[in-house]
């Protein structure tokens, strides 16, 4: 081990530097590699499996959950298609179907397709911001579990026919006591309000990781674009998740509790205010889910085109700005319930307006395929099929935002097209095409390329196929959350070729699922960097080491591992560049490094804590709560909510290995 000791880096003003000890710089041997091991490894058994709280095993977790779901979500939709693949069909009752394409969209929306780019930014956030892990580690995994419990409860009730069955978005007065009295509703409410604590918590975490956990060097304007999306809809989250939160939160109230914020017969309640409650926060949802697949092929992409990004400043931009715009373009949703002109026009133009930044991200991609020398993987293949999938929801999209064509294509099955394109289209394709990109990274091993272009064709010509032709059945009228239709309407073929493109697009599911399963164990061994690319994540071993970097690399550039061939970038000097194998030494414990919100420079050694049963314990407790308030169990309620003050207690217990001591503020000279 080599060592140079670094107590104000070059350049700083006296004063700025607040470390706890002197900062070492050099190399690591193996055997401090071995004691890094020690330190930050998880415990085998079922006691590592309560208590990890390593981002890495943290983000697979995520990510094989919301893959589960996504299966659910899958043969919930394929049931509904065989209901409506030919007319006067009666394989389920309009009750059974209700709870299907209720417990479908809550199903894709909320436990797939946030909960999946969650896992993808939850496993590489550190690694490619060049740190040991998340800001809050315990309340990284306090998330997941609030995660997981929420969806069991959201589909306790399922089985026994119990299900919600107001549709996703759960209108009153159909949801009010008044029009059904079952526990269908207020578990969806519970379920939701519990899910919001999962989200808002974790938004938190990352944007507090991202302002304060990256590597030295690492300016806000190097980090990539995957970490723009993921911190852009996570501030997004923060004020969009409470809105949602509040009026299921309210929507309980008023079925149990006797309130009447909704209830337009009882007590001068307003049911449009629930529209406006719920479209404040799914609108700029639909972003949420859209954005970090956004920045998968923003940062994976130019590695198949052998160059950087094209456009790198123009799309960051453009992240921020399509997630701002899209918190005011919310009531296009509710075009068709007799707003005044100028909010109409204010809100059209607005949803127009959001197709900008949209199109420059489309541009940059365009641009870079053009000028670079793609490699046709089958990454590449998906996110080049997502580009065109991106184009096609998009123009619907705007199709939507002109009011008078709104005003004849709400609720019609051209917006469950549009829905579609956008939230499945555009969110399975870049999780697809990401998972055939990083798992090498998550595994160490390669996937079939064979099999990889055999699930790309499939699931391409399938969505296609199934979701393309909703546009025709809308434009011919037909209205959706219909169960059945009568073979008069002109409707037949349309439906027919749907149900075909579903089952195709499943079967593509089930070939790529094939291959992830087999190569776990039998796929080729993957080096360190396979695809050849230029950041962070690429410079440790795969799959990584659970403290990720032995030192903690010191970054010069935007793409680290390509800057002895960039142009601009190659004739720097070498201390000008970065450096990945020589950098801070943090082995006094488990210890990370704390930066400077925009330039990235040092500012506190952080003391990270042990692994915990406490989140594990709160989120359980958590979800029993909700549980006892959905059965009305008082009792019991009260009984898990002293549950939640204990596990908080133990969660936040002094502990002297996590006491930080900041001295005086070292002064140069």
């Amino acid at each position: 081990m080599s060592e140079t000791p670094i107590s104000a880096l070059p350049g700083d003003p006296p004063g700025t530097v607040r470390l706890s000890r002197p900062l070492q710089r050099g190399a690591l041997d193996e055997a401090g590699k071995a004691r890094l091991h020690e330190l930050w490894e998880t415990r085998p058994g079922w006691r590592g499996c309560l208590s990890t709280v390593d981002h890495k095993t943290i983000g697979l977790r995520y990510l094989v959950t919301a893959f589960v779901f996504l299966l659910i979500g899958g043969l919930e939709a394929l049931v509904m298609r065989v209901q409506l693949a030919r007319p006067n069909e009666h394989l389920l009752t309009p009750e059974q179907y209700n709870q299907l394409f209720t417990m479908h969209g809550v199903t894709m929306i909320f436990l797939y397709a946030l909960p999946v780019l969650s896992g993808f930014s939850n496993y590489l956030w550190p690694l490619v911001l060049g740190s040991r892990d998340m800001a809050f580690p315990r309340l990284n995994a306090f998330s997941y579990w609030v995660f997981l419990f929420a969806g069991i409860f959201l589909y306790a009730s399922f089985p026994l026919g119990q299900g919600a069955d107001a549709g996703w978005f759960n209108y009153v007065p159909l949801s009010s006591l008044t029009y059904d009295v079952g526990p269908n509703i207020d578990v969806y409410a519970l379920g939701m309000v519990l899910l919001g604590v999962s989200t808002s918590v974790g938004a938190a975490n990352f944007v507090v990781t991202l302002l304060r956990m990256r590597a030295p060097g690492m300016s806000i304007d190097r980090i990539p674009v995957l970490v723009w999306g993921t911190l852009t809809i996570s501030v997004g989250n923060l004020f969009a998740v409470p809105s949602v939160s509040l009026a299921f939160l309210m929507l309980w109230l008023d079925r149990r509790i006797g309130m009447h914020f909704f209830d337009v017969t009882g007590g001068g309640g307003r049911a449009l205010l629930w529209q406006h409650l719920f479209w404040i926060f799914a609108h700029p949802w639909v972003y949420v889910v859209v954005l970090p697949a956004m920045g998968i092929v923003s940062d994976a992409l130019p590695v198949f085109c052998r160059r950087p990004l094209v456009g790198y400043g123009p799309v960051a931009i453009s992240t921020v700005a399509t997630m701002v715009i899209g918190f005011v373009v919310w009531i296009h949703h509710m075009f068709a319930t007799g707003l005044p002109p100028l909010a109409l026009a204010f809100f059209g133009s607005a949803s127009m307006i959001i197709s900008i930044p949209s199109a420059v991200a489309t541009f940059a991609w365009i641009a870079t395929i053009w000028l670079g020398r793609p490699v046709f993987k089958t990454p590449f293949l998906f996110f080049a099929g997502f580009v065109l999938l991106f184009v096609i929801g998009g123009v619907s999209g705007v199709m939507t935002a002109a009011v008078p064509l709104d005003w004849q294509l709400t609720d019609t099955y051209f917006v469950v097209a549009h829905l579609h394109y956008v939230l499945i289209g555009i969110n399975v394709f870049p999780v697809v095409g990401g998972t055939y990109f990083w798992f090498p990274k998550f595994t160490g091993r390669m996937m079939s390329e064979r099999l990889g272009r055999i699930a790309f064709w499939l699931m391409f010509v399938g969505f296609n196929l199934g979701f393309f032709p909703m546009h025709i059945a809308g434009l011919l009228g037909m209205p959706r959350r219909i169960y059945t239709y009568p073979p008069d309407m002109g409707w037949n073929t349309v439906n027919m070729l749907t149900s075909i493109g579903s089952f195709v697009f499943a079967f593509g599911i089930l070939v790529f699922l094939v291959d992830l399963i087999y190569s776990l164990k039998r796929g080729p061994i993957a080096g360190a960097n396979p695809w050849d690319a230029p950041s962070l994540e690429w410079s440790v071993p795969s799959p990584p080491p659970p403290y990720n970097f032995a030192v903690l690399p010191i970054v010069a550039s935007r793409h680290p591992l390509w800057e002895a061939r960039m142009e601009g970038e190659a004739d720097k000097p070498a201390d000008a560049r970065s450096h990945l194998d020589e950098g801070y030494l943090l082995v006094q414990g488990r210890e990370a490094l704390g930066t400077t919100a925009l330039s990235g420079k040092p500012y506190v050694i952080l003391k990270m804590p042990e692994d915990s049963y406490a989140p594990f314990m709160l989120g359980l407790f958590a979800a029993l709560f909700f549980a006892a308030l959905a059965l009305e169990w008082w009792g019991a309620a009260l009984a898990m909510l002293l549950g939640c003050g204990v596990s908080i207690a133990v969660w936040l217990w002094p502990q002297r290995e996590l006491i930080q001591r900041e001295p005086a503020p070292i002064e140069e000279g």
